[in-house]
């Protein structure tokens, strides 16, 4: 078994739960890792038998562009959303950051982490 990440994906999007955070929008930073078999990827050469990483990162865009009041929601369609691609996958945890959330003060981010399966 092995765990394939992609780390520090950093998407523009609309998310909050005032209106002008769905107007203005901000930055937010995914963290993915997906647990899954990777010997017979290794021993073929073969990109078919893994998980590509541009589909994790097309699959993650697509459910950061629609907005979303809590980034728990967004962070649990993401989860949803892979575990449904690769059906393959025995564990998962996606780690999302939404930088500067406007709080009235200096805080670098707001954060949700959900994990399933062997990584949970």
């Amino acid at each position: 078994m092995a765990i394939i990440g992609l780390e520090g994906m950093r998407i523009f999007a609309r998310h909050g739960f005032y209106p002008e955070e769905q107007i203005l929008g901000t930055e937010f930073i995914l963290d993915v890792f997906l647990e899954t078999d990777i010997d017979e990827a290794a021993m073929e050469d073969n990109l078919f038998k893994t998980i590509n990483y541009e589909t994790v990162y097309q699959l993650c865009l697509i459910e950061m562009r629609t907005p979303s009041k809590l980034i728990e929601e967004v962070c649990q369609r993401i989860v949803h959303r892979l575990f449904e691609y690769f059906d393959f996958i025995s564990g998962i945890k996606v780690k999302m950051r939404k930088m500067n959330p406007p709080l009235g003060g200096r805080i670098d981010c707001a954060s949700i982490q959900i994990a399933f399966g062997s990584l949970g």
